[in-house]
């Protein structure tokens, strides 16, 4: 499953990571070419966060994307 999301605030990044580290299955961020483990803090700071990008779950259950709603692109 994918879903756009935006990060700006390092609050909420942690938040996010938080969120991810909870996760039994795979959850990346894709942006542009790159492609990084959202799990780890350092690969979310790796990429621009003020621009958005694509969360992509390692799970076909819908629930688990309510997890991220707060942080969806509107």
């Amino acid at each position: 499953m994918e879903k756009t999301i935006i990060l700006k605030e390092v609050s909420k990044i942690q938040a996010f990571n938080a969120t991810c580290s909870h996760c039994d299955y795979d959850v990346d961020l894709k942006q542009g070419k790159y492609l990084v483990d959202a799990k780890s803090i350092m690969g979310i700071f790796s990429l621009n966060v003020e621009q958005p990008m694509t969360l992509i779950l390692g799970t076909e259950d819908a629930a688990e994307l309510e997890k991220f709603s707060k942080y969806f692109a509107e």
